[in-house]
């Protein structure tokens, strides 16, 4: 990629650390996001292993570690307060080097830009086709100007535009069943753990735990697509309140006007290829999943440094891209069937029996057997860059 050029249409996680790692093998990069900030708001991620391990190889992961709280603690509930299973955040650390750690979007977003010069970015433009010349370059229509590039990385989100002019004939995202709301509190909250999920009938809610404080905390709930209320907050204290301590006090923690309701949407069906001539799929624009194993972001992180490895060692862009497609594909689309069926037995169970039968189940399961549903998924190394 040395000398070489690419725009990146998309200015989220996935689209800001490709970005990194191609200016930090020589690429000249230009980041093109529609929405007109970059993604300073939002709640609250989780990132395993093998995300820190991508930031790592991108030369992000120190700053990203700094920022972050470690994941020590919690485990999963019930509504009354009963455990079901319990984390064990050193036991992970001991087998990948690492705990989970948990950050704020918005700050996962500050660090990645700090490590691109504002002048890469653009925003409030919005690309919704390229086209190929003659001398195998791409052209990008950005408003009134068209840029030029070796390489475009479509990181344009779960409704990509472009994964819709590659590939005409795929269906897009479908409706996952299940709606998420989340928010950060406004101020410190006294938690007992780093992290939770408290599972009810076709509903969950989760907390994770900042360094400065602060929580994120989502509820996920089996709702129709596009229901909304007026006033989120009150609908979330009228089913949630009576679940067990902190959930009332992180909701009491919480302005009106803060939270966010999003559906969610994945890619049930497959993409069969990663990749069409020198525009490449990356993130949610190749694999959207649902939340249900926390590898949304780890799995766009690790796109992004798997694309910079192939660009910085394959001879060529079309052997890069080919290799990117090869290791990256079978992988996130792995991941992304494991997190629907997660989803299935967890948050969207509503039969009394099914839900009784799950729970006896974790609370049999040796603490060893949720590390290893963990490491299933964590423990990945990034390909070196050269």
């Amino acid at each position: 990629m040395d000398g070489g050029s690419a725009v990146v249409v998309g200015g989220g996680i996935g689209g800001l650390a490709a970005a990194v790692g191609l200016r930090r093998i020589g690429g000249e990069v230009t980041v093109v996001e529609r929405a007109p900030v970059l993604a300073d708001v939002g709640a609250g991620i989780s990132l395993h292993a093998n995300g820190i391990r991508a930031l790592d190889a991108l030369g992000v992961g120190t700053a990203v570690r700094a920022a972050a709280r470690p994941q020590y603690t919690g485990g999963t509930r019930v509504p009354g307060g009963g455990w079901l299973a319990r984390m064990d955040g050193a036991a992970l650390e001991r087998e990948l080097g690492t705990p989970i750690v948990g950050i704020p979007r918005a700050e996962l977003h500050r660090l990645l830009r700090s490590a691109l010069p504002s002048t890469c970015l653009v925003v409030g433009a919005e690309v919704r086709s390229v086209d190929r010349t003659g001398g195998g370059r791409v052209r990008v229509p950005v408003g009134d100007e068209v840029l030029e590039a070796d390489l475009v990385v479509a990181a344009d989100g779960v409704r990509s535009g472009l994964r819709a002019q590659l590939f005409p004939d795929h269906p897009g995202p479908a409706y996952s069943g299940s709606t998420v709301l989340r928010a950060i509190t406004e101020h410190p909250v006294a938690l007992d753990t780093d992290f939770e999920l408290t599972w009810g009938r076709g509903a969950e809610f989760g907390h994770i735990a900042f360094a400065d404080g602060r929580a994120e905390w989502h509820a996920v709930l089996n709702s129709p697509p596009g229901l909304r209320h007026p006033d989120a907050l009150a609908v979330m204290r009228q089913r949630f309140g009576g679940w067990h301590d902190p959930i009332p006090a992180l909701l009491d923690a919480t302005r009106p006007d803060a939270v966010l309701h999003h559906d969610i949407h994945e890619l049930v069906t497959p993409l069969p290829s990663f990749s069409a001539g020198p525009v490449v799929l990356l993130g949610d624009a190749a694999h959207a999943m649902t939340p249900n194993l926390g590898q949304g972001a780890c799995q766009a992180l690790e796109d992004a440094a798997t694309l910079v490895a192939a660009l910085a060692t394959e001879p060529g862009l079309e052997t890069a891209l080919t290799r990117y497609d090869a290791e990256r594909r079978p992988r996130s689309q792995s991941v992304a069937r494991a997190a629907r069926q997660a989803g299935r037995m967890g948050q969207q169970l509503t039969s009394a029996p099914a839900v009784a039968l799950r729970n006896t189940a974790l609370r049999l399961a040796p603490s060893r057997a949720t590390v290893r549903t963990i490491l299933r998924h964590a423990d990945w190394t990034p390909p070196h860059l050269g």
